[in-house]
């Protein structure tokens, strides 16, 4: 199997899928010429030409509507929001159309939105939200937040043959740090599927998207300094949720912390906590922890940023006081 990094297998799944599938387009800023923000259309116009990748005008309600209007008529698009902080001027698109359509008229809507999601990379307040929790209050939207190249390529496939539209939280910060193996050709990873990435027995440690890498990390080393086996739950996906797969880490740890990069007031660790508190709360022999990043804007300084984010330390820590309770 090829080695790619975490954008290659991005842009690797979508160009199998433009292949495979002529109803498949890319829309968005920047996209044809210059390869897109981060590059992960580059060569997509000279192959595809310019009806299947649409530079389009600066308007991200503009380009989500119009992908909508397309999905609604039978095409697939993929849409590129440049920084997922811009989703929001798209918003009412999304939540009032994208989400409501099959509600309101029986229509499928078979369209990806990608989300180039979160900090680490010093790009200030503008540019390192981590947007998730706007969406997964809303029905009808599918969310995924791949954390490893074979998964992002699976899930990217998975969701642009589903018939909703999906959600695809990309990692800024993994885009080119990480590495791995991605299976060729149909290698398609089922939404709705969450993943053990380490095996352990102590504690369960739940989480996604950037902070799945961190969470290793930490484990790694309660693992050689400390004697406690944590397991690693990626959940790959955020909606739906793989609640079979949350509960029989609970019950097979007892104790449990939930780790994501957004902020803890508000995220979707939250409703993972609630959860547990309802159909896991005789399996717990501590509290329900949770870690992400402080309530305040993702700051411009790196040692602020530092200082804001959750990050290996800062795990370890929560790993050590849970495993001492």
């Amino acid at each position: 199997m090829p080695t790619l990094t975490y954008i290659e297998a991005i842009s690797r799944a979508m160009w199998e899928e433009m292949e495979r599938d002529p109803t498949v387009f890319l829309i968005g800023e920047d996209i044809g010429v210059y390869g897109g923000a981060f590059k992960a259309t580059k060569g997509f116009l000279q192959h595809f030409g310019e009806e299947r990748v649409i530079d389009s005008v600066l308007s991200e309600a503009a380009i989500i509507g119009a992908a909508a209007g397309a999905a609604v008529v039978g095409m697939r698009p993929i849409v590129e929001i440049q920084f997922a902080d811009f989703v929001s001027c798209g918003f009412n698109q999304i939540i009032t159309n994208c989400a409501k359509i099959h509600y309101r008229w029986n229509l499928s809507v078979p369209m990806v939105i990608r989300l180039p999601n979160g900090g680490y990379i010093r790009g200030g307040p503008y540019h390192s939200a981590s947007t998730e929790a706007w969406f997964h209050h809303f029905p009808g939207l599918k969310l995924v937040a791949p954390s490893t190249p074979s998964d992002a390529k699976g899930l990217m496939k998975a969701a642009v043959r589903d018939n909703n539209p999906v959600l695809f939280f990309e990692s800024k910060y993994l885009y080119r740090r990480i590495k791995g193996e991605v299976p060729e050709g149909e290698h398609v990873v089922p939404i709705g599927t969450a993943d053990v990435k380490r095996a352990g027995s102590d504690i369960a440690l739940i989480t996604y998207g950037s902070t799945v890498h961190f969470s290793l990390e930490a484990a790694q080393v309660l693992a050689k300094e400390d004697g406690v086996e944590v397991l690693v739950l990626d959940l790959r996906t955020l909606v739906p949720i793989d609640q079979a797969a949350i509960l029989d880490a609970v019950r097979a740890t007892g104790k449990v912390l939930i780790v994501h990069e957004d902020n803890v007031t508000g995220g979707i660790g939250g409703e993972i906590a609630a959860l547990i508190a309802d159909r896991a709360f005789a399996y717990l022999d501590a509290p329900i922890r949770r870690l992400g990043a402080l309530d305040v804007p993702v700051p411009f300084a790196p040692t602020l940023e530092d200082f804001v984010l959750p990050n290996t330390q800062k795990i370890m820590n929560a790993l050590r006081e849970l495993a001492a309770y």
